[in-house]
């Protein structure tokens, strides 16, 4: 599956609040919760003209949030007329990131590392806290109707990293990963991903998918030694 098609699956389990079709534009309204939920997508054709970008901004301003655009231009041929537009508007690129996707890894985590939880206990909240992810990006969780589980991660006898998982279909789709700081590269965060996958599988998934930053040196090298796949590529436009 490439990138567009991942991205649109991936929707269901991090919903914005609410969506409006502007033309060849779908604007999300992500009251606080990030990019991805408060960002614009090419939804049909002539998404680059001058009178369809302005009323994708127009939207962006009637739900009280900047303007940002979000693209998969190796991808998709829309896009990277839209993205070309975007450039010539002023728009730069924020946020490259990839989209990564595997089989379900088989091994499981270690006895007592990864526990999936829903609602998330109040550590976790914390743990997420301490990692920018607040109460606008919990909401999106909350907003999500899918199996779901917030997956608590202990290591040397305490409570100190946090994901979220939830399940479409047969994918397993992973969000909001965080390991405190202090104790890191002590194996975690592989833990919590297997965790996941365990619970990913009772709830009937196969493949597990995530999005993470190209700057992201240390995600990524996780997922080089899991055995990820790299399936595609998006960036986010923003004005300034």
């Amino acid at each position: 599956m490439r990138a567009a098609g991942l991205l649109e699956l991936m929707e269901p389990g991090w919903p914005a609040a609410s969506t409006q079709v502007v033309g060849p534009w779908l604007v999300r309204e992500g009251r606080g919760g990030g990019r991805r939920v408060s960002s614009a997508s090419v939804s049909g054709p002539g998404a680059e003209t001058p009178e369809a970008l302005a009323a994708a901004e127009a939207q962006h301003a009637r739900f009280g949030q900047r303007p940002v655009f979000r693209l998969t231009p190796e991808d998709v041929a829309a896009d990277a007329a839209a993205d070309a537009a975007l450039a010539a508007r002023g728009y730069r690129v924020e946020e490259p990131s990839i989209l990564r996707t595997a089989p379900l890894p088989a091994e499981g985590p270690e006895r007592l590392t990864a526990f999936p939880l829903w609602p998330p206990l109040a550590i976790t909240v914390e743990i997420w806290e301490a990692g920018g992810i607040g109460a606008a990006r919990r909401q999106v969780m909350d907003r999500a109707a899918g199996p779901k589980a917030a997956i608590l991660g202990r290591v040397e006898d305490r409570a100190a990293g946090a994901l979220y998982a939830v399940v479409t279909g047969d994918w397993l789709m992973v969000h909001a990963l965080h390991v405190e700081p202090g104790l890191r590269r002590k194996g975690l965060a592989l833990n919590l991903m297997r965790g996941a996958a365990a619970w990913g599988r009772d709830q009937g998934a196969g493949r597990i998918a995530l999005a993470v930053t190209e700057a992201n040196a240390g995600a990524n090298a996780l997922y080089d030694r899991m055995g990820f796949d790299r399936a595609g590529r998006y960036h986010y436009r923003v004005k300034g």
